[in-house]
């Protein structure tokens, strides 16, 4: 996984056509906006996985997605 820091206002851009943009940050909270061609679905993950008839996973801590240790 490509882990990558921004600040409000920031872009990321995956490809030519795809562009996340960094909108707000409220606490633990980053409200983002994503920018992407019609024929490429976008979704929350909790979307996805009911769209594909998946089981829920637990949401991970950010601690866990940064690989840091909880001691």
């Amino acid at each position: 996984m490509l882990v990558l820091a921004r600040c409000v206002g920031e872009v990321i851009r995956i490809g030519d056509d795809i562009e996340v943009v960094v909108c707000e940050i409220k606490g633990d909270r980053v409200v983002l906006g994503v920018t992407a061609p019609k024929d490429i679905p976008v979704h929350r993950q909790e979307i996805y996985d009911l769209k594909h008839g998946i089981d829920p996973q637990p949401k991970p801590s950010t601690a866990a997605i940064l690989g840091h240790r909880k001691d």
